[in-house]
């Protein structure tokens, strides 16, 4: 191992990796709920206003004032997870034995831009139920962090149903399940809590859509109204929540403005008062939206897209987009949609001949947008015809390895790519002549052992840490360093997670840099 090799491997396991996301879901989550108690009205009663100055309280009643209570010893939500070890495969003390701050960090860093194998690893991470690090606090930070980074990937479903694993009327987590609630079209719960639990400290827009959403348009009005009162309001959301509460008085006016990040509270309400936003050059998360059948077919298709790309959907939703109507322009998602439907109509038929000029067109197009897993796991199964050509043979094979049959591919195969076999057996490849093979073969190689770094966080039992650090470590090879995948694949096969690895080597010679 070189210096230079050794040294970033060291860095890597001793160093938090420098973060890529240019916007994480930490900045464009609403402010749903704020430090201070927010006096609004409810139905029948009326708010709250300041007292003028000089002059003394004065009780209005002789009843009890409620009082809040926060215990001082509350549990960590940092362990709560949706996958238990059994399903996982990982240790019950996957995170404990590191520092919070170090993984907050490392997973806040991670790039998920990166091979369809660690993207769904990087899921499991965050979905493991685990024992919470030693240091861990009532915050639960690590918590937030895995969250925030599910939510980094569009990964709705998965975050909104970690966030109801935990306890919901903490103001943090509170915040990210409303907003994840908004997203996804079922806020009706989290109003119910925002407005049953003033503990939350709900802001005003926040009380006024919530209002309003469970029928109470007066009470929404009234804390509205108070709200600009007191000044608690700024112009763009007063403008934006006065259209949600009385469209008609603004029928005929130009629309707002477009803001410049929008929060998901934001976003319903622009939807509800007819000027929606486009959620092209939104964090990821906004796409969803677009996968409705209310949405324009090219922005369902640029949606599907997006999300399939980073893991988010299955890919069955990314192939409906696609054969949902007939293309009517040409380029980019169009053209994608045309070579989807060529390929989709000669599987159906079982025409051989028509397979052979359309698979290769699909496959162009679908591995130019990044796409080709997900493609891959849609049409590698149906392409079964008896009579294929064999240049189409070799084809079907490499996306039948993109696959999780995988493994059954190589072993049922009749192809002379021995070292794509091999690595999908879990055997010793040979004849490697690239770099990244060679890569790939020094990480399947007899006696093969995890560069020390690792293996040193490995003996400590902080085997997530090592995970999260290996993965950076895929993404450094990926950029560069052959060598740095070698390492990265035996660590992942020392733990066991030979799946991982073979998957992962197997899109790294395919889609990562040829084969």
């Amino acid at each position: 191992m070189t210096a230079m090799r050794w040294a970033l491997l060291c860095a890597i396991a001793a160093a938090p990796v420098a973060a890529q996301d240019p916007l994480s879901a930490i900045d464009w989550l609403s402010q749903s709920v704020s430090d201070a108690t927010v006096d609004s009205p409810v139905p029948g009663t009326q708010p709250t206003l300041p007292t003028p100055q000089g002059e003394a309280p004065v009780a209005d009643g002789a009843g009890t004032p409620d009082i809040t209570v926060t215990p001082l010893d509350q549990p960590s939500p940092d362990g709560i997870g949706l996958l238990s070890p059994a399903v996982t495969g990982l240790p019950p003390d996957l995170w404990a034995g590191s520092p919070t701050a170090t993984l907050t960090a490392l997973i806040g860093a991670q790039d998920t831009d990166t091979l369809p194998a660690l993207q769904d690893l990087i899921v499991t991470l965050m979905l493991a139920e685990a024992q919470a690090p030693l240091d861990a606090g009532a915050d639960g930070a690590l918590f937030l962090a895995r969250v925030d980074k599910l939510l980094d990937m569009g990964a709705l479903d998965p975050a909104q149903a970690l966030l109801e694993a935990a306890d919901t009327g903490s103001p943090q987590i509170f915040r990210r399940w409303f907003d994840v609630s908004l997203l996804t079209g079922t806020e009706a719960p989290a109003c119910r809590t925002m407005v049953s639990r003033p503990g939350l400290a709900p802001t005003y827009p926040a009380r006024v859509f919530c209002l309003a959403r469970e029928g109470e348009w007066g009470a929404a009005a009234l804390t509205l109204g108070t709200a600009r009162a007191l000044g608690e309001i700024g112009a763009e959301d007063d403008a934006l929540l006065s259209r949600f509460l009385d469209p008609d008085l603004f029928e005929g006016e130009a629309p707002l403005p477009a803001p410049s990040r929008p929060s998901p509270l934001v976003f319903r309400l622009r939807e509800a008062v007819g000027e929606a936003l486009p959620t092209t050059g939104l964090p990821l998360a906004f796409a969803h939206a677009d996968l409705r059948p209310v949405a324009a077919w090219r922005n369902q298709m640029e949606a599907a897209e997006r999300l399939a790309r980073a893991g988010a959907v299955d890919e069955n939703v990314l192939v409906a987009a696609w054969l949902a109507n007939v293309p009517a322009a040409s380029g980019g998602v169009w053209d994608r949609a045309r070579a989807m439907q060529a390929l989709d109509r000669a599987v159906d038929v079982g025409d051989a001949a028509a397979m052979a000029v359309a698979l290769p067109d699909a496959m162009d197009v679908a591995t130019a947008a990044g796409l080709l897993t997900p493609f891959a796991r849609a049409f590698a199964p149906r392409l079964t015809a008896d009579d294929l050509a064999p240049e189409t043979v070799l084809l079907v094979f490499r996306l039948a390895l993109l696959t999780p049959d995988y493994e059954q591919a190589a072993l049922a195969a009749r192809v002379d790519m021995p070292l794509l076999t091999a690595v999908a057996r879990g055997l010793v490849p040979t004849g490697a002549r690239t770099d990244a093979e060679r890569a790939v073969a020094a990480a399947f190689a007899a006696g093969a052992t995890p560069p020390e770094p690792l293996a040193t966080l490995i003996e400590d039992r902080r085997l997530g840490e090592a995970l999260l650090r290996a993965i950076a470590t895929i993404q450094q090879g990926l950029t560069g360093d052959p060598r740095a995948v070698t390492d990265a694949l035996v660590t992942l096969r020392a733990v066991g997670l030979e799946d991982v690895a073979r998957r992962a080597a197997l899109q790294y010679l395919i889609i990562g840099q040829g084969a």
